[in-house]
């Protein structure tokens, strides 16, 4: 039977499978040495991709918040379908199914949690307003709100091949949400699974056309045409990142750049975390699967193991004894702990690394040339066993703490106090993940406040947290993901604060009418509409501006200890006259400030069944003025924000508060929120 010949991977642009115009690089499976794939994007047209992702990126800036929100929804459960596919071609990456699913379910989750936080945090509206209203003027007449815009461009994301669908999709998720097309270039050594993921999304058409393309290969000049509405990320080692960085087009356009380069992340044994203690046990078995998940080729990755002196031998012996149970092997047996590196020439630079370690360390666990493995031919795939090195002297040495070994390979150094471990891991010139194992408060607050300049994470193990705890290198969506100085000065995924990095904050001033007009949220000195009451109003006729002004309310003694009673608030400031006059902010006893947001509610409720359906909180609430016994209150409700849920029959109405006295001056102010039907009746 003839082979057949590996598969050629082929880029997606300009709404085309395009394959490059020469035979390509081969890809080898990471175990066995077998061809997978052929790798090659010569003759593509990079600018025209560039302006297809341009042209396109109308439809996606077209859609809300929500809309984008419930596309990703819908891109998880298409991707969960197809998850065995995935799964099936990692093993040839020399991923075991455990990392296989850091990386493919990961990845996903990572699409379904951008979702959950666009619908929960975003409005579903198409522009983004930042922070409170700026007042210009004395009179309202003149004002400013920061408001944040999808760019006009392509993000361009370079990624590396350890995570070649986590990598794509932990980029790709807050891309799309913000509204900007992209395009992946994976690295070439793992683009076929990549490449695989990217056809499944194409293929079912939830994305807008030139939402998402690919490239499998060399990106050829396609920096060369990025302008100041692009975005250009990148992860690999921080030599690749500087250059690109210094690229002419991206310097002479400030074309924004994200950069997550390599790491030399740090863990700390405290000193209250002795041998016998949950701490140590904990730490060992932290520092273990850091080195072994991936094949220790993560950026997150322990490298440097921080132990108190005296305690470096019982952690090497505990290490050793640990990474000896992890059989190494073909990633699919069952047998197998830890997998192949990502390709021969990967395991020729870590062993080069190692080497290069050596200048300060000794091996005291593993050798780096001797290859012992359960399955596999350990000359044919990538293999190596995990490697544990010492450095006696660490606040001597500098190879420990410039050298980063892409492996399973981590150094032990001992420190003689906190002070010092602390300084051990700035030594790292900032690190993207560090991480600190103690069961001491003051150990912790120390060792995180003289840690955090230096950490894009960190991450506080202990017992009580053992069960719950995701680990020292997991990055995780609503967490930021990047890291100061060599870790490259960026920051990924955060939540909301990843979706901003791909949008433009304008200051917008004018007059408050066209303000509400462009933010579609009502502010002071907009127009209103009080004609209906707003409770009787579903969202088919509500609007933003529709007001409410109430009757008035006179708070009596009565109320105030009739309240204090009811509830058992008996503050000394609503039940002693004197003791209230004789605090700086009274002149006597005053109401309860929830008895005035429970009278104000009294006020502006339609009590009868209609388009209102639940209150379901306040924000920004203020008492600005005490009322005294004697006080007459009002209320202006007004329509502040309305957001229609997505595939549901009721939105979200933010309504603006106003509490005044007789006199005018405000007592309180919030929003009220609301779930209104979207026709009523329903």
């Amino acid at each position: 039977m003839t082979a057949q010949p590996p598969h050629a991977l082929k880029s997606y642009i300009c709404g085309e499978w395009k394959a490059g115009t020469r035979d390509g690089v081969v890809l080898r499976d990471a175990g066995t040495g077998a061809p997978v794939a052929t790798i090659d994007a010569s003759g593509l047209n990079m600018a025209e991709a560039l302006d297809h992702g341009r042209r396109s990126g109308a439809a996606l800036r077209a859609m809300t918040f929500h809309q984008r929100a419930e596309m990703l929804k819908a891109l998880g459960k298409a991707l969960t379908e197809r998850k065995d596919e995935f799964h099936a071609l990692s093993l040839a990456t020399g991923a075991t199914p455990r990392d296989g699913m850091v990386d493919i379910e990961g990845g996903i989750h990572t699409l379904f949690s951008y979702s959950g936080q666009g619908r929960r945090e975003l409005p579903n509206t198409r522009v983004l307003v930042e922070g409170n209203v700026e007042p210009l003027s004395k009179d309202g007449s003149f004002a400013a709100q920061h408001v944040l815009s999808p760019l006009h461009g392509v993000a361009v994301h370079i990624n590396a091949f350890n995570f070649p669908v986590w990598g794509m999709l932990e980029k790709l998720a807050p891309t799309l949400l913000a509204g900007m097309p992209a395009i992946i270039k994976p690295a070439s050594q793992t683009a076929y699974l990549t490449e695989l993921v990217v056809r499944r999304i194409i293929e079912t058409g939830l994305l807008p056309e030139g939402a998402l393309q690919l490239i499998c290969g060399s990106t050829g000049d396609l920096l060369d045409h990025v302008t100041g509405q692009d975005v250009v990320t990148f992860t690999g080692s921080a030599s690749t990142g500087r250059m690109l960085k210094a690229s002419r087009a991206i310097v002479e356009n400030s074309v924004r750049f994200t950069m997550e380069a390599d790491s030399l992340n740090a863990s700390v044994l405290g000193p209250d975390a002795v041998p016998g203690t949950p701490e140590f046990d904990l730490f060992v078995k932290e520092v273990t699967r850091e080195m072994t998940v991936k094949a220790g080729q993560k950026c997150t990755a322990i490298r440097r193991v921080l132990v108190p002196r005296g305690q470096e031998q019982a952690v090497i012996a505990a290490l050793g004894a640990a990474l000896r149970k992890m059989g190494v092997g073909l990633p699919g047996d069952e047998g197998t702990r830890m997998g192949a590196l990502a390709s021969m020439a990967q395991r020729d630079e870590v062993r080069a690394r190692i080497r290069d370690l050596q200048a300060d360390a000794e091996i005291v666990v593993g050798n780096p040339d001797a290859v012992t493995v359960t399955s596999g031919d350990p000359d044919a795939g990538a293999f190596l066993n995990p490697v544990v090195l010492y450095c006696d002297k660490p606040g001597a040495a500098q190879a420990v703490h410039d050298v980063e070994a892409f492996g399973p390979v981590s150094t032990v150094m001992p420190y003689d106090d906190l002070d010092e471990a602390i300084a051990l891991t700035q030594r790292g010139k900032g690190s993207l993940a560090a991480s600190v194992f103690t069961d001491a408060p003051e150990v912790a607050e120390q060792a995180v406040l003289g840690m955090a300049p230096f950490h894009g994470r960190i991450l506080i193990g202990n017992r009580a947290s053992a069960k719950t705890s995701t680990g020292h290198g997991a990055p995780l969506p609503n967490l930021v993901h990047g890291g100061p100085g060599r870790a490259g000065g960026g920051e990924e995924m955060g939540g909301i604060r990843g979706v901003k990095h791909f949008m433009q904050r304008t200051a917008v001033q004018g007059a408050p009418r066209l303000l509400s007009a462009v933010t579609g949220r009502w502010q002071p000195g907009a127009p209103t509409r009080e004609d209906v009451h707003p409770f009787r109003k579903s969202l088919d006729d509500l609007r933003v501006g529709d007001r409410i002004v109430t009757a008035t309310r006179t708070v009596t003694l009565d109320d105030i200890e009739h309240f204090a009673q009811f509830t058992g608030d008996t503050f000394y400031a609503h039940m002693d006259e004197e003791a209230a006059r004789a605090n700086p902010f009274f002149d006597g006893r005053v109401a309860h400030g929830y008895l005035i947001v429970s009278f104000a509610a009294g006020l502006f409720v339609q009590p009868d069944p209609g388009p209102v359906l639940a209150n379901y909180g306040v924000d920004n609430l203020r008492f600005l003025t005490p009322v005294n016994p004697g006080d007459t209150l009002g209320v202006e409700l007004t329509c502040k924000e309305i957001n229609p849920r997505e595939n549901a029959e009721h939105g979200e109405v933010r309504w603006d508060c106003k509490v005044s006295n007789q006199t005018g001056a405000v007592v309180a102010q919030y929003d009220v929120l609301t779930m209104v039907a979207k026709h009523w009746p329903m």
